[in-house]
């Protein structure tokens, strides 16, 4: 077996390191707009070194510098959150998404509307990311689909045996809901087939209790 790239990350933006950058993270949160020196006298360390820590975050895509004005003195640059750095903060979407899920399905007369609405995901996210894959072979696509997933956060990892390509899933962002809707894990299965045009093979399911989601394609495109 021959691994093609070791799994890709599940969201670049965790690059921040040691607890000063997670506190400056957390100030800007509750405060919404700090400027360097106040963040020196919250955390109660040099604004030379808070300066570099910005920096870093700035580079990283998680802060934004703006100039505003004040009553009096010059212009300082105010700092706030981007919106990739909200994604580090604790989301429970998928509590949300449960709660209205078995409302519906709780109901004989909603119950269909689930499956229907696995489906529609499915559909749409195929007009989405088709035209992504017109003129490319049959590597090339799982290539792209490979892209498609990690930057939806499954942690993808690629490998090719002899007669096979093999894309693993280390992390499943809607795990909760799959575990409970084996509807999405279908879809996600037949939305895979419709962008490879191949028959995909699912060996291993995270929803299932697998330690990763598994897809296996011939490497071989039928004639």
């Amino acid at each position: 077996m021959e691994p093609l790239g070791e799994p890709m990350s599940p969201n670049p933006f965790l690059r921040q390191e040691g607890p000063t950058r997670q506190s400056i993270l957390t100030l800007l949160k509750t405060k919404w707009q700090m400027n360097a020196g106040e963040l020196a006298k919250e955390l109660g360390i040099t604004e030379m070194a808070i300066r570099r820590h910005l920096y870093a975050l700035e580079r990283d895509g998680l802060v934004k510098p703006a100039m505003v004005r004040q009553a009096m003195g010059r212009p300082t640059h105010m700092y706030s959150l981007t919106e990739e750095a909200e994604y580090l903060f604790p989301k429970k979407y998928h509590t949300l998404a449960l709660d209205l899920l078995e409302e519906l399905d709780e109901d004989p007369e909603t119950a269909l509307l689930v499956t229907r609405m696995f489906e529609g995901r499915k559909r749409k996210l195929l007009e989405r990311y088709a035209g992504r894959m017109e003129g490319k072979s049959l590597p090339d696509r799982v290539r792209e689909l490979a892209l498609i997933q990690n930057d939806g956060g499954y942690m993808v990892q690629l490998e090719q045996e002899q007669d096979e390509l093999v894309l693993h899933e280390y992390n499943c962002p809607i795990a909760q809901v799959a575990s409970r809707y084996q509807q999405a894990c279908e879809c996600e299965l037949d939305l895979f087939e419709s962008l490879l045009g191949t028959k995909v093979a699912r060996t291993e399911c995270l929803a299932k209790g697998g330690s990763r989601c598994t897809y296996r394609m011939n490497r071989i495109e039928a004639k």
